[in-house]
């Protein structure tokens, strides 16, 4: 039965969730594969306006865009290389690298590592014994400093500086001096201040959401 794109869009929020969910849980990344796959399949359709192939399965692709190709989805977490298999390569029109991020300060993320035709998957890939290989290294983005963006709200807490950028990281400044962790700090000022570290789902809040609420409190007592 086909999707549409709400009933996708929710569907991912909902397997995100569970994801985390099982993260709390103890369960480590890489004994959830399926979950981790459905997660990438549901994404490349949500921002291709696709749906996912109807037979479980489907070889050589997993979701059809709103322009009718076919997109092989590939989905990692720590792996250090995709493999594609060259006799499905054909059946397919284009290919998504994603990879689930498990960070613990940011939480869980979806990062696009490589979307590309065929034709030029080929010029990427490596053949290794039966299987067409592509190291993650080779497709990884560059990740600019914080520094070119603008702070959107700074506030102090008894020899705390918490600054949020407009991306909605967060940076704990100590005497001014900026710590590479931010999240043990925001835990200790939230348990100060009374903040819930948890969310709404029940899974402990990242660094963002952590920081953002603790800032949010700190004004409106500020205001008051």
């Amino acid at each position: 039965m086909a999707l549409t794109q709400v009933q996708v869009i929710q569907s991912l929020g909902e397997a995100l969730t569970w994801y985390e969910r099982e993260l709390d849980w103890g369960v480590a990344p890489g004994e959830l594969r399926h979950l981790t796959g459905r997660i990438g399949e549901l994404y490349a359709a949500m921002i291709t306006r696709g749906q996912m192939a109807l037979d479980t399965n489907q070889r050589g692709y997993d979701v059809i865009s709103a322009e009718n190709e076919r997109i092989s989805v590939k989905t990692v977490t720590t792996a250090n290389h995709v493999s594609f298999n060259p006799n499905t390569l054909e059946l397919c029109d284009r290919v998504m690298i994603l990879r689930v991020n498990v960070d613990s300060e940011e939480g869980v993320s979806v990062e696009e590592l490589l979307d590309c035709t065929i034709d030029e998957l080929k010029e990427k890939v490596a053949l290794y014994g039966d299987t067409f290989r592509l190291s993650t290294s080779l497709v990884q983005k560059p990740t600019k400093p914080l520094d070119h963006l603008k702070v959107d709200n700074e506030i102090t807490f008894e020899g705390y500086t918490l600054r949020q950028y407009e991306s909605g990281a967060i940076v704990v400044l100590i005497d001014g001096a900026p710590q590479s962790v931010a999240k043990p700090h925001l835990r200790k000022i939230a348990a100060e201040l009374g903040v819930d570290i948890l969310n709404g789902s029940g899974g402990k809040k990242n660094t963002r959401q952590l920081g953002a609420d603790i800032i949010k409190t700190l004004k409106a007592r500020t205001e008051t």
